[in-house]
């Protein structure tokens, strides 16, 4: 996936919200990629709300990606702007999808749900480790436990592999240089 990580030029200044708006819809980009690598890989994720669950718990990943690459980088009114903005925008575009998709709830609900869940996961997640490296073993293999979760019973056995050697690194990876580069770059 291409991302962005420069500013076009002339454009200098960027608050830490600015940056988080432009890092969610990379973060969508990234989930929505996921999901289909999976599929691809013969994972039976069929559209309908077990699609828009993997969606959802993958930009909740993405997410924690994009927070612990920033931290470094801001200071805590911009960490606290660059967050908000990030899982505003993320739930955004979840939200839009998935009532354009299932047309089963109204897009704020979606939302709202969406916030309560990334909240509760941000609890989850600030015990494991992201170093410079990128997210350590226990955080990977936390993600792939929670996606194991969500997937037919069939695929049990073989996501954890998948998510661990494969899905994990590359969203890591690709919001590194995302958020590093535009943040860098403002």
């Amino acid at each position: 996936m291409r991302t962005r990580t420069r500013w076009h030029r002339g454009e200098r200044n960027r608050s830490g919200a600015q940056v988080g708006d432009a890092v969610a819809f990379t973060s969508f980009g990234l989930a929505r990629e996921t999901i289909s690598r999976m599929r691809k890989a013969g994972f039976g994720i069929a559209p309908g709300p077990r699609y828009f669950a993997l969606l959802g718990e993958a930009l909740v990943y993405a997410i924690q990606c994009a927070c612990r690459t920033a931290w470094p980088r801001l200071g805590e009114e911009e960490r606290q702007g660059f967050a908000e903005a990030l899982a505003r925008s993320a739930a955004r575009h979840l939200a839009e999808n998935e009532a354009d998709m299932l047309g089963e709830r109204a897009a704020a609900g979606i939302a709202h749900d969406f916030i309560a869940h990334l909240n509760r996961r941000f609890a989850e997640y600030a015990e494991l480790g992201y170093g410079a490296g990128g997210p350590d073993f226990a955080f990977m293999r936390y993600y792939a436990t929670l996606i194991t979760e969500l997937v037919p019973p069939a695929d049990v056995r073989w996501v954890h592999d998948q998510v661990i050697a494969i899905e994990a690194p590359v969203t890591a990876a690709t919001l590194d240089r995302t958020v590093a580069g535009l943040l860098d770059n403002r």
